[in-house]
Order: structure tokens, then C-alpha cells, then sequence
């Protein structure tokens, strides 16, 4: 399949026949399945199947788990290399690499972490880098070593981006140039605070070329001669894998830690979405070979990569590299759909990250009107989707947001109880795929991962009588915007850094194209009427927050005079 990879989106195309997802029903039509979505599963996952299921103990906690899973990333690479040695696996403007190419660069690169930096199994490494091929070497190199890749938001602020980077303790950390730029002042401190051996600046060519205490990936690469293979660290599926940064509920930061089953576990929750909407159309004999096919396109896919999100870019991608199907928040599918990209080559659209409107769904539906819609939703603590359906299951619920995969769990509390169906409540869920915890941060991991091993999801919500979830709220003061949870009490906290802020309320306003808008309401104190304005708190916000996370508008209230100063 085919990776576009974008901000906020990605695009895909299986290399492979069509046929996963039902065709979309017309409002005529009424969906009858051949089966519950408890005997599908039953049917997929039987012993002897891709998908066959079987229980663990995992740090304590009895878990359904997928039987054949890759034990690890590395198994999951070296595999995939081998068997698509010669396709096409990463395009980036005028460059394309296969599969042998991202391999040999791969190996050299982690012999580079291991001789010159000293990174070992367990090691942290931060990559903090826009989309480039060596963000994906620079990847794929530290799980050779069995190393913990820690993802770190470009778009964050000097601050944020420095709590995340010495929150994690780690080996080496890794950025482009751009972040080079801004980190260079702070280089040495940054490094002693979290424990780093150096620095690697990426695409050093894009750059001034040369940066203090850092090293530059073209004279390190250059320089060194490639072992044929790296040793085999001997990885196990509960060992870590990734540090994935949200800013979660409760402001800064927080860096969730994945094992290796966790993080590969998506990738056949995937596969069981798409086998049980084959299952309940009765195609049952097709069933086993869409399910080899998935598999193999994992295994196969090549990733197109561009620097940033440019909808002209990306519809001439779609176009030269024959896209046919594509995902992406709402805000995104939105865009896409006014776009000049074809309307009938598009066959599947996933939508994830934000609640889609049902008269949104239709009106994607006459944008691209062979398409087969498909709905995740899931959070940075669960690696990926916890719940989702496709074609005619979402036509015929497009209010809901799917059912749990078969190796997962979710229940509805309310008041300390399990609540019963269609009783709105705080969704839990329960999986292999679920976060270890908050890396360096137990006492958030207590608040929101039971010892049992459910996740608190801070989402109201409820179930139907067929185990459907739907979601309806949150508990905390969350903004969604293009699919990025704003906290509306860090964006406060952080406008009363300027000292004549008195008081402050950030409130989500709707928007057609971004679903939620931050807003703030700020009163001053009286001796600072007059000298604080618009631009003044918007420049504090910009200083600390993410580009998501300003707000699109402040609004500044006179206490002495009772009038309201609208940007």
C-alpha cells in the first residue's frame, strides 16, 4: 500500500485487489447482517486463523492477545525488507528508496547509535524532526537496537519542547534543522538535564550547515563504514517500544510509554475491522485471502512523504502516485473534498481524530460517491484506534464511532459502576494496545490507569444494546481542534504568566473546518487596563503553547467600564 504522510494526514493505496469494505448503501437501502458482530469475530478469530486469539498475563493482568502478532518492531522490519526487498518504500520530493535501501541505511545508521553515541537496548532516543526519509532511518535504526523512540511535536514551543526532551532521560536526541536552530542556544543545559550523549541535526544540507555541540548527519554517515548486520538484541513483545507525547488533560506534556505489543497491536485491529465487515456481508470465502493480502500490504507499503500540508501538493501525489484511498480528521477530508482530486478514484475514506457530523458524512458521500467510509476512534494512550467500523455498519450507526477490536474491552461507568446500556458514563477501555503509562510520571498514570489495567478515557459516553459506542462529551475542559485535544486550563495557566491577567476562561467555539476553536475571555487588573492588548497575550501564547493551542481570538474584558474588546 501507499503511506502520503502528512500533517494531520495520510493517504493510502493497497497494492493489492479491492474489495475489503462494502460499498456504501444509499439512503433506500436497509443493512441487514448475515451475522452479530460477536459471531464474526467468533469466525475470524478460530484457532488456526491469521487472527486467531489467545490469553496473557501481562505485568499482572489476564489479556486477550493477538496469537501471530510480530513480536516486535524489529522482527516486523527485517521481515518487510526481506520480502519487498525491491518495491518502492519511501518517496520524498525527488527522491525514492526501496525497501533494501531503507534497510542498508537503516543498519549503518544504528551501528553509527551504537559505536559513536553508545545507545543500547532500553535507551531513549528523541526524534524531533519535520517528514524527511532519515526521520524514518533514524526510526527504524533504533529498533534495530531495541532502543525507545520518543516522538517530540514539532510544532512545540522552545519550553514544552525542552520538558518533553529531558522528561525522558535520554541517550541521544535527534532534530532537523530547524529545531537545531532553536534548541542551539540551550544545546549544553539541554543535554546535562536529559542525560544525552550528543546531538544529530538531519538534513544538515537544508541549514547554516553547522551547529554548536552538534553533530551533522551527512559528516557522520559519510564517514563511517556500514556493518553487514546488526546483532540481535533479543527484544520481547513486552519490552518498550515508544514514547508518544500528548498534552492529554492536565497541561504540559505527557510522554505515554508503549511496550512492542501494545504498538504493533493496531495493525491487526485493523485487519479484523476490515475481516468483520466481510464476515457480517457473508463473504466467507473471501474472508482468508483479504486478510493475507492486508497483511502482506503492511509488510509492503510505500510511504510518500511531504514537509508539510499543502493541499495542491497532495493532490498532485494522489494523482502521479495513483491514490486511491485516504484518511484523515474531518478538517482534512473537508479540504480534500473541495480539492481537484478525482472523485471517482477515491474508494475508501478513513475519518478519525474528531467527531464527524452525520451531515458531514453525507456530504463527503457526494464528494466522493465510490468511496466506503470508515471511523476510528481511539486516543494516543491506546496507540491507535480502541474502537471502529466500515461501510454499511457505519452507514447504518453514523452517530457512533464503532465497536471495541476483538482483543480489546470497554465498559461505561458511572458513579463507580458499571453502567447499562444506553446510560451515558466515562468510557473505559481495556487492551493489549493499552499505553504502559505516563514515562516518569506515575502519579498521572495512577489517575488514569486502574490496577487492572483499564484506561480512563475522560470520554462521556454510552453503548447500545449491540455493544456500539458512542460519544457524546468530555469530562475535561478539551478542545478539539483539527483533531488536537486542546486544554483549556493550560491555555489559561498560561496567559496568567503575564501579571496583569486577573482573570481568564478558554471556551471551544464551533467552526465548519477545524470542528472547535479556542477562544479566550480575559479580564485585567485595573492598573494594567490600557497596557495589555490582543497581540501582547497572543505573543505570551505563542512563546509556550503549540500552534494548536493559541487562541484564534482573546477577548479582553474592562471591569471598570463593563465593555467588551473584541479582536
Amino acid at each position: 500500500m501507499t503511506f502520503l504522510i502528512v500533517d494531520q494526514l495520510y493517504i493510502i493505496q493497497w497494492h493489492t485487489r479491492d474489495g475489503y469494505f462494502s460499498p456504501i448503501m444509499t439512503d433506500s437501502e436497509t443493512w441487514t447482517p448475515r451475522c452479530s458482530i460477536e459471531e464474526a469475530d467468533r469466525i475470524l478469530t478460530t484457532p488456526g486463523n491469521l487472527l486467531e486469539i489467545e490469553t496473557r498475563i501481562i505485568d499482572g493482568r489476564v489479556l486477550k492477545v493477538w496469537k501471530n502478532l510480530w513480536p516486535s518492531l524489529r522482527h516486523l522490519f527485517l521481515h518487510s525488507t526481506k520480502e519487498h526487498a525491491d518495491k518502492t518504500c519511501i518517496v520524498y520530493e525527488k527522491e525514492r528508496y526501496t525497501f533494501r535501501d531503507i534497510l542498508d541505511k537503516a543498519v549503518k545508521c544504528a551501528a553509527i547509535f551504537k559505536d559513536l553515541y553508545g545507545i543500547k537496548k532500553g535507551d531513549r532516543v528523541v526524534i524531533c524532526s519535520h517528514n524527511c526519509p532519515n526521520y524514518l532511518v533514524v526510526f527504524w535504526a533504533c529498533h534495530l537496537l531495541g532502543a525507545v523512540t520518543a516522538f517530540v511535536n514539532i510544532s512545540l514551543p522552545l519550553e514544552p519542547l525542552r520538558h518533553c526532551v529531558t522528561l525522558t532521560k535520554c541517550a541521544l536526541i535527534v532534530l532537523d534543522t530547524e529545531r537545531a536552530d532553536g534548541i542551539e542556544s540551550i544545546g549544553a543545559d539541554l543535554m546535562l538535564a536529559s542525560g544525552a550523549s550528543g546531538y544529530l541535526v538531519l538534513e544538515d544540507h537544508e541549514g547554516k550547515g553547522y551547529w554548536e555541540g552538534m553533530d551533522i548527519w551527512s559528516t557522520v554517515f559519510a564517514g563511517y563504514r556500514a556493518p553487514k548486520e546488526i546483532d540481535d538484541p533479543q527484544i520481547s513483545p513486552e519490552d518498550d517500544a515508544t514514547i508518544t507525547f500528548t498534552s492529554g488533560t492536565t497541561g504540559l506534556p505527557k510522554g505515554v510509554l508503549s511496550s512492542q505489543r501494545a504498538f504493533l497491536t493496531p495493525l491487526f485491529d485493523l485487519i479484523s475491522l476490515a475481516g468483520r465487515d466481510c464476515v457480517r456481508r457473508g463473504l466467507l470465502s473471501q474472508t482468508p485471502l483479504i486478510l493475507s493480502a492486508v497483511t502482506c500490504a503492511l509488510q509492503g507499503h510505500k510511504v510518500v512523504l511531504t514537509r508539510t500540508w499543502n493541499i495542491h501538493e497532495v493532490v498532485e501525489l494522489c494523482q502521479a502516485e495513483n491514490i486511491i484511498r485516504l484518511g484523515g480528521p474531518p478538517s482534512i477530508i473537508r479540504v480534500l473534498a473541495e480539492s481537484a482530486i478525482s472523485r471517482t478514484s477515491i474508494k475508501h475514506i478513513l475519518c478519525g481524530g474528531a467527531p464527524l457530523a452525520a451531515s458531514h458524512l453525507r456530504r463527503f458521500k457526494q464528494a466522493f460517491p465510490r468511496a466506503t467510509f470508515v471511523q476510528l476512534y481511539g486516543l494516543t494512550e491506546m496507540n491507535a484506534a480502541a474502537a471502529g467500523f466500515a461501510g454499511s455498519d457505519y452507514d447504518a450507526k453514523p452517530d457512533s464511532c464503532g465497536w471495541v477490536f476483538p482483543v480489546g474491552e470497554v465498559m461505561i461507568m458511572k458513579d463507580d459502576v458499571k453502567a447499562a446500556p444506553g446510560v451515558l458514563g466515562e468510557i473505559w477501555l481495556r487492551g493489549p494496545n493499552v499505553m504502559k503509562g505516563y514515562y516518569g510520571d506515575k502519579a498521572a498514570t495512577d489517575k488514569v490507569l486502574t490496577k487492572d489495567g483499564w484506561l480512563m478515557t475522560g470520554d462521556l459516553g454510552r453503548m447500545d444494546e449491540d455493544g456500539c459506542v458512542y460519544i457524546t462529551d468530555r469530562i475535561k475542559d478539551i478542545v478539539i481542534r483539527d483533531g488536537y485535544s486542546v486544554d483549556s486550563v493550560f491555555v489559561e495557566n498560561t496567559l496568567y504568566t503575564e501579571p496583569g491577567v486577573l482573570e481568564t476562561a478558554v471556551v471551544g467555539v464551533p467552526d465548519e473546518h477545524a470542528g472547535e476553536l479556542p477562544v479566550a475571555l480575559v479580564t485585567l487588573r485595573p492598573a494594567y487596563n490600557g497596557l495589555i492588548d490582543e497581540e501582547k497575550l497572543i505573543a505570551t501564547a505563542k512563546k509556550l503553547l503549540p500552534s494548536y493551542a493559541i487562541p484564534v481570538m482573546i477577548i479582553l474584558h474592562d471591569r471598570n467600564f463593563g465593555e467588551y474588546l473584541i479582536a
